[in-house]
């Protein structure tokens, strides 16, 4: 395919993605007015499935399958981290020495670490019913692991941070979340379909049917995948200021 070819299949294409958007903009409704037919409906939906946060009903029932599209991102990044930051057979990882840490620190670290693990949690477990989820909750949960490395020194992280098993963890997540949307399918419905479970008493743990087990499930990839990318950078890190000290 020549140049001039390809510029010309670029421009038919261009401009027709640009028509199209300024005739999808010429039919918004104005600003300032009351006619908001996606956010009444998306709201109507949601209640009728018994979930009380509507951003999550939007999230993982509505449009799940988007909400796999940007898992699938994080787990593609958590991946590729892996692969190029690996250590290769040539290469002797030294044991970082231990550095003191001032008292106020190594105190406001260790009370604030489990109430920032609990918060995170609380996050996940609620977000069908309150403003966040897994995606909050997931950063909230892995970041609290390092206030470790704040309060005490990075070999104290390692040891609660086995990143082996947080790779591990990491892909369950992903698994566990194409498995609940193939589990519609083989119901007979649509795949991500929020059919498979009773959708409960509305504003408890157990309403929004498949909602919670999707949260769950994205909260679970992003804590894992949280703890995995800042596992590979720290250890460059450690590498990096090893060599600079020899």
């Amino acid at each position: 395919m020549s140049r001039r070819l390809r510029l010309w299949l670029v421009a038919v294409g261009g401009g027709g993605l640009a028509a199209l958007l300024v005739a999808a903009c010429l039919d918004l409704p104005a600003f300032g007015g009351d006619r908001h037919p996606y956010g009444d409906r998306a709201v109507r939906e949601s209640l009728a499935r018994h979930t009380a946060n509507t951003v999550a009903s939007v999230n993982f029932d509505q449009r799940a399958f988007d909400t796999l599209g940007e898992m699938t991102i994080l787990f593609a990044a958590v991946l590729g981290c892996v692969v190029l930051l690996r250590q290769t057979r040539d290469e002797h990882r030294a044991r970082p020495e231990p550095e003191p840490v001032a008292l106020p620190v190594r105190r406001y670290a260790l009370v604030a670490l489990p109430v920032a693990l609990l918060t995170g949690l609380y996050v996940v477990a609620h977000g069908q019913l309150s403003p966040g989820g897994g995606f909050q909750g997931g950063v909230v949960a892995a970041t609290s692991l390092h206030l470790l490395y704040l309060g005490a020194d990075y070999r104290a992280l390692e040891r609660i941070r086995p990143v082996g098993l947080y790779e591990v963890g990491d892909a369950l997540a992903v698994c566990a979340y194409l498995v609940t949307g193939l589990a519609g399918l083989i119901g007979g419905t649509a795949f991500l379909a929020d059919t498979l479970l009773p959708y409960g008493t509305f504003d408890t743990l157990s309403s929004g049917g498949t909602v919670p087990l999707l949260n769950a499930a994205v909260g679970m990839e992003v804590a894992c995948a949280v703890v995995v990318l800042l596992a590979r950078f720290l250890d460059q890190a450690v590498e990096i200021e090893k060599g600079a000290g020899t």
